[in-house]
């Protein structure tokens, strides 16, 4: 993390410790809205792990597809994450969180219906290109709204309404496939609970895009189109700043950091021998935060509980347990990321996922047979649970909300949108190499698969404490590249 240079008193003084007492209650109000974007994220890349073996006995798919029907949504969001920053310089961040709100709505509706494989392909393309522009945008919205003494708080519940978009899709997922006695039994209307599992998204979504039309635009997008009078009316009327001198100093602070104002461009990024240090550092937290296979068990892990032996029942509560620890830990995160700092949260959850991986590892190392008959014997069964839930509680209470929280604030203003949409398009990229390999590499060696996801937890222990650098407390506006 490249954050260089003192932080000024001017910007020290004009953080939002000096606004009024019920103005912390109405940026978490705001901050609130805006991170239901991250409900539809979690939800959208979740829904599809009770629907994984209903879809591959429907359309008749190999190993190969499979992971492809599961992951192409994260293409989409690759896409939606590489635009998402000039839209939202262009048209403003909530305006682009409502065409997010519609993609996802769409997607919905179309991946329930769809009656190919080619079509559900096609929707879930939809609906991750909302993802992505959702990934992308709340963050920065988040950030750009927030008090620097709260920052961090704010910033980590981008990564709670995730968690909890998970769960409500794991636990939709669960719940309908018990009330129709299997994900690819008829439901209501003459459609199997499989596809219900899509079509729940459309309330979500629907809740999303009407919230949306109540939170102010941004502070800081608004000095950058010259709208300084309606930047003040923001800090003022919704943050609660009423002093006109630190009213001003604010808004100047933001000006000066904005003073090299013109059209973003991709060009900004560039350094004198590439992209700029602090953008390949987004790029490599975005990468590690995938390639330690976390959305392996938010996508599969219905389906491997399965293959070792458990019910389709039992597997489908063991995958919303697990959700409701990545939940819990990730309050625990948000208590804690403000207090301790995201560099040492960073630092033990890499450890602890190179430890509760390798472990991961060494009980598949174990079991006997393959594919369905894979069998784990006595005690590497419930020994190989009990690490892929520590592990999950090592990731929620670090790489998973801390990551955001760096992306929304580690880069200067003036490339704050576009870099970190670079950063999103570089971790959705990553996400789909792990999902989408996934099915085959289990196929190949379940204990490979997770010895690798464990060799790349140790490599971001290790970057981390050489390249990330501490941002807790600092001013947005003293950011540097």
């Amino acid at each position: 993390m490249q954050v260089t240079g003192p932080t000024t008193n001017a910007a020290m003084a004009s953080s939002m410790d000096i606004t009024q007492p019920g103005s912390t209650a109405r940026v978490i109000m705001i901050v609130a809205a805006a991170a239901l974007g991250g409900f539809l994220f979690g939800f959208d890349t979740a829904v599809i792990n009770g629907a994984v073996d209903a879809l591959r006995d429907s359309f008749g798919l190999s190993a190969g597809w499979t992971g492809f029907a599961v992951s192409c949504a994260l293409l989409g969001s690759a896409l939606g994450a590489w635009y998402a920053g000039r839209l939202a310089d262009r048209f403003g961040r909530v305006r682009t969180m409502q065409v997010a709100a519609v993609l996802l709505a769409v997607s919905a509706l179309g991946a329930g219906l769809a009656h190919s494989v080619a079509a559900l392909i096609l929707w879930r393309l939809i609906g991750g290109i909302g993802v992505g522009v959702a990934s992308v945008v709340a963050p920065t919205y988040i950030a750009e709204v927030s008090p620097a003494r709260i920052r961090g708080r704010l910033g980590s519940m981008q990564q709670l309404a995730i968690v909890l978009g998970i769960f409500v899709a794991l636990l939709s997922d669960a719940w309908l496939a018990s009330v129709a006695g299997g994900a690819e039994h008829m439901l209501w209307l003459g459609l199997e609970a499989w596809r219900w599992m899509f079509l729940a998204m459309l309330v979500p979504a629907l809740v999303y895009g009407v919230l949306v039309l109540g939170v102010p635009e941004s502070p800081r997008h608004l000095v950058a189109r010259s709208r300084p009078h309606d930047a003040l009316r923001v800090l003022r009327q919704v943050l609660g700043m009423t002093d006109e001198e630190a009213l001003q100093r604010k808004l100047g602070d933001i000006e000066q950091s904005l003073r090299r104002e013109h059209k973003p461009r991709w060009s900004d990024l560039l350094g004198k021998s590439g992209l700029l240090p602090i953008v390949w550092v987004g790029i490599a937290l975005s990468v590690f935060q995938q390639f330690v296979g976390i959305n392996v068990i938010f996508y599969y892990s219905s389906t491997l509980w399965h293959s070792v032996g458990f019910s389709e029942a039992d597997a489908f509560a063991i995958t919303v347990i697990t959700s409701v620890i990545n939940v819990l830990v990730t309050l625990v995160a948000i208590a804690l990321v403000d207090r301790i700092g995201r560099k040492p949260l960073l630092v033990i959850g890499s450890g602890g996922m190179a430890l509760t991986l390798a472990v991961m590892a060494w009980c598949f190392a174990q079991a006997s047979g393959s594919g369905a008959a894979l069998v784990l014997p006595e005690p590497w069964g419930p020994v190989a649970l009990v690490a892929a839930n520590a592990y999950v509680i090592f990731f929620g209470l670090s790489w998973g909300p801390v990551v955001w929280v760096l992306l929304g604030e580690m880069f200067p203003n003036r490339i704050r949108a576009m870099a970190l949409a670079v950063a999103a398009a570089a971790q959705w990229l990553a996400n789909f190499a792990i999902t989408s390999s996934f099915p085959a590499m289990a196929e190949l060696s379940l204990p490979f698969s997770y010895g690798v996801y464990a060799a790349f937890a140790l490599l971001s222990l290790i970057f981390v404490l050489r390249f990330v650098r501490e941002t807790k407390g600092v001013e947005l506006e003293d950011m540097r590249g």
